[in-house]
């Protein structure tokens, strides 16, 4: 995978066909705790840096990630982003793909992302 600045540069290219985001709050409602406690999760806040640091594509589906996990298990972990405030989902037929919401989170919490793109992630043992 091809790494980008993390500015997201790929998300400025919307393609036309683009679906209506799933229910999500609006910039002047998302609240910081709420954030914090979505992104407390290690593989949460991997999921966020993966989507800033290495997009491509304007979303991505699940698979994308390459996670050996259950998809229920994604499922919930990526319906607590979306529920925050993190990321923004579309149903696209059966599959649900995200990205970061980038400019509604830097207009509420300036400088925010940038740690998240400066974590790293610690070694397991």
């Amino acid at each position: 995978m091809k790494r980008q600045s993390h500015s997201n540069q790929a998300a400025d290219l919307k393609p036309a066909d683009l679906p209506e985001p799933l229910a999500e709050p609006a910039v002047a409602d998302l609240r910081l705790e709420e954030i914090f406690a979505a992104l407390a999760d290690p593989l949460r806040l991997t999921i966020v840096r993966m989507l800033m640091l290495e997009s491509e594509a304007y979303d991505h589906p699940c698979s994308w990630f390459g996670f050996d996990r259950p998809k229920s298990s994604l499922t919930h972990h990526f319906k607590a982003l979306r529920e925050a405030g993190v990321l923004r989902q579309r149903q696209y037929g059966l599959e649900r793909r995200s990205r970061v919401r980038t400019e509604d989170l830097n207009e509420r919490f300036p400088g925010l992302l940038d740690l998240v793109v400066q974590w790293e992630a610690p070694n397991e043992a």
